[in-house]
């Protein structure tokens, strides 16, 4: 009698017992877990990966641009000074018409600097273009021009943190024979 009492009171109770509650708890804080740090390896990756597209193609316009003009020129003068900028390159074309461009480095926000092209035509009003940003001015400068070969290194990087990417190149171009 005394049992099918307390049969009665323990199929009338509903809910969980702790250790189940204790079970669900574990389980949903593992898999939430899992969840928020796939979400932002999935972020920071996105990030990583945009920055590194940035640095490759900043590097690769200011050495196209450079060894573009630099194997066009019939005279290169690169400054002294530490930086060896300006960098002066300058040719007669086909048409008879003297062109002179000039690289120089400007300061930009957040310290780093802007490779800037000014092209002029026959002493006309120079076309000034940006040639690539975030660039670290101790690792850019056109190093020297000895045995007709011009020595330039650049050096981008774009990013903060677990996010920054960086990447330097040097080239050596050779100007055009006859120069």
């Amino acid at each position: 009698m005394m049992r099918d009492k307390l049969r009665l009171i323990n199929k009338n109770q509903w809910g969980f017992t702790l250790l189940e509650v204790m079970l669900i708890v574990a389980v949903s804080g593992i898999i939430s877990t899992g969840i928020t740090m796939t979400f932002f390896q999935v972020v920071t990756g996105s990030a990583r990966a945009s920055n590194r597209v940035i640095v490759i193609s900043q590097v690769q316009s200011a050495g196209y641009w450079v060894s573009h003009d630099t194997q066009l020129a019939q005279g290169v003068d690169v400054d002294d000074g530490s930086t060896g900028f300006p960098l002066v390159l300058s040719w007669t074309g086909w048409d008879d018409k003297s062109h002179q461009v000039t690289y120089t480095l400007e300061e930009a926000a957040g310290g780093l600097n802007q490779l800037k092209q000014s092209h002029k035509i026959d002493n006309g009003d120079p076309v000034v273009n940006i040639v690539a940003k975030c660039i670290e001015l101790a690792d850019v400068s056109p190093k020297s021009y000895t045995g007709g070969v011009l020595t330039f290194k650049v050096k981008v990087t774009v990013g903060v943190g677990s996010q920054q990417q960086s990447e330097t190149r040097e080239y050596k171009i050779v100007p055009r024979p006859g120069s």
